[in-house]
């Protein structure tokens, strides 16, 4: 027993300090190229995995990419979660958000690390404003039905969620994405931001034409208040896992054009 506990404390010694920066982007961009992290955050209901493709695409042009795993119990954990992949940054981020993720890199944003904000389908409030408020004066989205348990945590209705979520994805996918939903603490929308990066960062945003988790007023008026560099794709709000070329470019232009005003 002695013996077994002394090869996991070493084993976990060895993982950390094996885990205490993270390898290099492969050498493939452009040397003059400053910008080679990106940071995805995920939004409610789902988790990092569905960034996979976007993780894929940019890591083979020579990108390297970290996700984020909310824990999605308050705005300030999911800040924390986002601040601590970007310590592990090696120089400067592109940090980008799905959904409830661009109130959080909206928020985590402000740190130095971050060079330029990529929105996807995604919320971006202002200092002092909750993310509830986002949605004040703009249709109700009829196809995104929430079901809130007795802790305060929401989910999307698995009778409601392909057509809410995710309409273009087959029905054996959409059926595994709702039954492994993470929910959200319903709290977090109530919670006003301290900072508003998009003020002082350049932004550009992916907006899903075929979003149902939005009014697209609402996508297009966030985008346009944040003077964002607006690209539309024909997606539903999953578009973070059904377009990643689409998105993938837009992360890659943002990383070229922040580098290009930094030589």
């Amino acid at each position: 027993m002695k013996s077994k506990t002394i090869t996991t404390v070493a084993a976990i010694a060895a993982a950390a300090s094996i885990s205490a920066s993270l390898p290099a982007a492969a050498d493939t961009l452009p040397q003059d190229q400053k910008v080679k992290n990106v940071v995805l955050v995920h939004g409610a209901f789902a988790d990092g995995s569905g960034w996979k493709g976007v993780y894929d695409n940019l890591t083979k042009r020579g990108y390297r990419v970290t996700i984020v795993q909310n824990p999605l119990t308050s705005l300030a954990d999911d800040v924390a979660a986002t601040k601590r992949a970007l310590e592990r940054q090696n120089g400067p981020v592109i940090l980008v958000g799905h959904s409830w993720g661009g109130t959080v890199i909206t928020e985590a944003g402000s740190d130095e690390k971050v060079s330029g904000l990529v929105y996807v389908s995604a919320l971006s409030p202002d200092a002092g404003e909750t993310t509830a408020q986002q949605y004040e004066g703009f249709a109700p989205a009829s196809e995104f039905v929430l079901e809130t348990t007795k802790d305060g945590f929401g989910y999307v209705s698995p009778a409601k969620f392909k057509a809410g979520f995710a309409h273009d994805v087959s029905d054996d996918e959409a059926a595994f994405m709702s039954a492994s939903q993470v929910p959200i603490n319903m709290s977090a929308f109530a919670t006003k931001l301290e900072h508003a990066a998009w003020r002082t960062k350049p932004s550009w945003a992916v907006i899903a034409t075929e979003d149902k988790a939005f009014d697209q007023a609402m996508l297009i008026h966030m985008a346009e208040r944040i003077n964002a560099k607006i690209t539309k794709v024909s997606a539903s709000h999953a578009l973070f896992m059904t377009q990643p070329v689409v998105i993938a470019d837009t992360i890659d232009q943002a990383a070229k054009a922040v580098s290009a005003k930094t030589k």
